[in-house]
């Protein structure tokens, strides 16, 4: 044999097993690959260094210094924000190892990824016993309240400055006003935050409100008196404020994916330095991924705060109704639940000949609902359940019987009311959806956790019922050759039974950080 010709090798390990290796091999470079890439990655941490630095002339100096001794002359690059005015801190870009060498520093109290928060959210106050006082005090009009939520529609009339002399000579923030923002003399300041650009395209860069939340939440707090406020005709009254004679200083932080911790902190910083007497806020953490105090931007912003004397109040979270859900649980943040009141508004469904106990007259189900139906009062419309409109016999049950969009025959449901369950699945809006593009006339949904809050559908038919109105309507429709029904508009109850109760969704104690606090 020529020496240039090498003898095939023979191995006892199959070709297959030899290929298995190799991808395991190959597999376990890409992971020490991936990993190494991972932690070279820069990402963005808050890291907190407490109280304010006393003697220290510049803040950003000393921020600034810690950065060069761990990242070199790359500092002013990755350095995002300083806090300085009432507590210190920063925000930078770090690679896990800098993030590690940073948090052994000496004056750091902890380093935090710069994470996402989520928002939470006219008769309450007469409910809870506040007259309606229209005169203002001089103590009451030198209470400023700070917001920090989604910002403000300053021109709404809850923020109408008549009557108002200017500011508190305490006050001592700004109004950060490009062309489409002006402050007045209730609306004293405002500021806008975003460090890490959460806003997105075509959302407003000021202090203006474009999603809403926020305009509710300052006007909840400390909207002036409106009279013949209502919805179309429903809850008609005066709307108030807790405090209609307070001033309101914005801090917006939240966009419409949400609020970063730098910003919420950043925030925070403003707020105290500015003079603010209260602070409210109705975001916060997801119950399932609840940072610790030293690392929760809401609970270090509240704890400088309130050694500053500020009152800081937070919502505990919309997570119900399992336990140990509450957020924002902090011993020194007074942590407000959500909770009905002694209003309601009904829209029954009315069965028609027959009724729900085989009566020759019509029988009315209550339902709880805000909507404007078209159906009239007199029972004339098919009736049929999701069951029995499922689109064929390989279809799920469960999900005919919850109107899942997918689960439906639109032919056996155009021009009728529609009997839906609501355990789970797809929510409320996606069912009415699904049934209106299939050409229904009206929803009747089955919910007993959410009847204590009356749900909006505005335009379309829809109401929600117990189960016991849900067996009702059930009995009736299998006695029946041909179930008709009708959704009726809805209307005002006042003084219902029983009120207050928890809400469905409102997060529930104990706080995970401290069992004590129920």
């Amino acid at each position: 044999r020529p020496p240039f010709i090498m003898a095939k090798p023979t191995f006892s390990t199959s070709s297959q097993e030899w290929l298995a290796l190799l991808l395991a091999g190959l597999c376990l470079v890409l992971q020490l690959f991936s990993v190494s890439a991972s932690a070279l990655e820069r990402k963005e941490y808050i890291v907190y260094m407490g109280e304010h630095l006393k003697g220290v002339t510049s803040a950003e100096s000393v921020h600034f210094s810690m950065m060069e001794q761990v990242v070199g002359s790359a500092a002013s690059e990755h350095l995002l924000h300083s806090y300085k005015r009432s507590f210190s801190g920063f925000v930078a870009r770090l690679t896990d190892e800098e993030m590690k060498t940073m948090s052994r520093m000496e004056g750091v109290v902890s380093v935090f990824p710069n994470r996402h928060r989520k928002f939470h959210t006219t008769r309450s106050w007469d409910f809870m016993g506040f007259p309606i006082v229209s005169e203002r005090t001089p103590l009451e009009s030198d209470i400023i309240v700070g917001m920090l939520d989604t910002g403000i529609w300053p021109e709404s009339q809850s923020f109408d400055d008549q009557g108002f002399g200017p500011p508190p000579a305490k006050w001592k923030g700004i109004c950060q006003s490009p062309a489409n923002f002006t402050c007045n003399n209730k609306v004293i300041g405002a500021r806008y935050y975003n460090l890490r650009g959460l806003a997105q395209p075509g959302e407003i860069l000021s202090p203006r409100d474009s999603e809403g939340h926020g305009t509710h939440t300052a006007s909840t707090a400390a909207g002036r008196t409106v009279a013949g406020a209502n919805l179309g005709g429903l809850a008609e009254g005066t709307a108030r404020g807790g405090v209609p004679s307070a001033r309101i200083a914005v801090y917006k932080i939240c966009w419409e994916f949400g609020c970063t911790d730098a910003d919420i902190l950043a925030a925070f910083d403003d707020a105290i330095a500015d003079g603010v007497d209260v602070l409210s806020l109705s975001l916060g953490a997801s119950a399932y991924f609840r940072p610790d105090f030293s690392s929760d931007p809401i609970a270090i912003g509240a704890f400088h705060a309130v050694d500053k004397g500020i009152v800081v109040v937070c919502s505990a979270g919309n997570d119900g109704p399992d336990p140990a859900t509450v957020v924002n649980a902090a011993p020194w943040i007074l942590t407000v639940a959500a909770t009905t009141i002694d209003r309601d508004f009904e829209s029954d469904v009315v069965l028609g000949g027959g009724g729900a106990n085989n009566n020759s007259s019509s029988a009315a189900i209550k339902g709880e609902a805000i909507n404007f139906s078209n159906l009239g009062n007199s029972p004339i419309h098919p009736l049929i359940s999701g069951f029995s409109a499922r689109a064929n016999r390989t279809t799920s049950e469960a999900s005919a019987r919850n109107c899942e969009p997918d689960a439906l025959d639109g032919n056996k449901i155009k021009g009728k009311v529609v009997l839906c369950e609501h355990p789970n699945g797809s929510s409320k809006r996606e069912k009415m959806d699904a049934l209106k593009s299939y050409g229904a006339v009206g929803m009747i949904l089955v919910n007993d956790r959410e009847k204590a809050v009356a749900s909006s559908y505005v335009s379309f038919p829809a109401t929600l019922v117990s189960s016991k109105g849900a067996e009702d309507i059930r009995r009736y429709i299998n006695s029946t050759k041909d179930p008709v029904a009708t959704i009726v508009p809805t209307i005002t109850v006042t003084k219902y039974k029983p009120a207050p109760a928890v809400a469905y969704f409102s997060s529930r104690g104990p706080s995970a950080e401290t069992r004590n606090i129920l």
